[in-house]
C-alpha cells in the first residue's frame, strides 16, 4: 500500500418511498472547486447511507448538518417513532426504503444497492460521527482509494462512547485480523466508512449483523482494493441505547474475519485509473460537503 502525506493505508412493508424533487435536488447541490492552477474541478457526487430504527430524536442532530450531500439514503427498520416523516420534513429529497428489522448488516447492504453518486459515505444514526469530517475521508477517495476506514485510535481520533470491554475486545479482534490479513489496522470495529460506488459489487458482502464492520474491511483485502485509514472521533450516542451486545456481536465479529480467511480471494478487475489527485492544501469552508461550516 502507498502512504501519501500523513495518512495511514493499511414505500411501506419493504418499498421505497419516492421523493420527487430528488433528481432537481441532486443538480443543484452538484459542487465545483477551485485547483491550485486556478481551473475548476468537480467533486464527485455523493451519497450518505444512514441505517435507522426509531432514531427520530438522534436524527433531529445529524439531519441539518447533511444538506450539502447529493443524495441520502435511509434503510429503516419499520420505526414507529416519527423517524420516516422527520427525515421528509427537512430533507423531502431523500430516499427512504422501509424493511423489516433484519439487522445492521442487512440494511447497510440495501443502501449501497441503493445509492446513485460516485461515492458513499456510511454512517451511524445515533449521532456519534460527525459529517464534519466527510471531507478527510471522500480527499483519500480523490487520491485513488478505493476503500477509506475511520479509526478512534489514531492521532486526532478518539472515543467518548467506548467502554473499557468493548475498547479491550476491539484491540484483540483488531490485532488477530491485523495478523490473519497482515495488515497494519488500528481500529477494526467501527463503522464510519467511505468507498467509490464500484467498490460495492467487488465487496460481496453477505452479513446481517454489526458483523458487517468487520466484513468490509476484510473483503477489501480480500478483493484486493486500495486501502486507508484516517482520523476519526466518535462521541456518545446523543439519545437511546445501542443495539448493540459486547459478547454477542464480538463473537459474530470473531467468526467472520476467521471464517472468510480460508476462502477463496475475491475476484478482483483491472485496476481502474484513479482520479486526478486533488490538492490539500485548499480552504475547506469554501466548498465543504457537510454545510456545517
Amino acid at each position: 500500500m502507498h502512504t501519501p502525506d500523513s495518512v495511514r493505508a493499511t414505500g411501506r412493508g419493504s418499498g421505497d418511498v419516492d421523493a420527487a424533487p430528488r433528481a432537481a435536488s441532486l443538480n443543484a447541490r452538484s459542487a465545483n472547486i477551485l485547483s491550485a492552477s486556478g481551473q475548476t474541478r468537480r467533486w464527485p457526487t455523493v451519497t450518505a447511507v444512514i441505517p435507522t430504527l426509531n432514531e427520530a430524536a438522534n436524527l433531529r442532530w445529524l439531519m441539518p448538518r447533511l444538506t450539502a450531500v447529493d443524495e441520502i439514503v435511509i434503510v429503516d427498520g419499520e420505526s414507529t417513532d416519527g423517524t420516516v416523516e422527520y427525515v421528509l420534513s427537512v430533507r423531502p429529497d431523500a430516499r427512504i426504503i422501509v424493511e423489516p428489522p433484519t439487522g445492521k448488516g442487512t440494511a447497510m447492504r440495501t443502501g449501497m444497492a441503493a445509492a446513485t453518486s460516485e461515492m458513499i459515505i456510511m454512517l451511524d444514526a445515533d449521532g456519534s460521527m460527525d459529517p464534519a469530517e466527510f471531507d478527510s475521508f471522500l480527499a483519500l477517495l480523490c487520491r485513488g482509494y478505493d476503500f477509506v476506514k475511520g479509526t478512534r485510535y489514531s492521532c486526532g481520533g478518539g472515543s467518548d462512547d467506548l467502554t473499557g470491554l468493548r475498547r479491550l475486545g476491539n484491540s484483540v479482534l483488531t490485532g488477530l485480523a491485523n495478523r490473519l490479513y497482515r495488515q497494519n489496522w488500528s481500529d477494526l470495529c467501527y463503522g464510519y466508512v467511505a468507498m467509490r460506488r464500484d467498490a460495492v459489487e467487488r465487496l460481496q458482502l453477505e452479513s446481517t449483523g454489526f458483523e458487517i464492520e468487520t466484513e468490509m474491511c476484510v473483503n477489501a483485502v480480500r478483493a484486493g482494493l486500495r486501502i486507508a485509514e484516517v482520523a476519526s472521533h466518535e462521541t456518545e450516542r446523543r439519545h437511546g441505547e445501542s443495539n448493540l451486545n459486547t459478547w454477542r456481536d464480538g463473537w459474530r465479529v470473531l467468526k467472520t474475519m476467521v471464517r472468510l480467511r480460508f476462502q477463496r480471494r475475491l475476484d478482483t478487475r483491472p485496476e481502474h485509473l484513479p482520479l486526478e489527485p486533488l490538492p490539500l492544501h485548499f480552504q475547506t469552508a469554501a466548498f465543504s460537503r457537510t454545510g456545517t461550516e
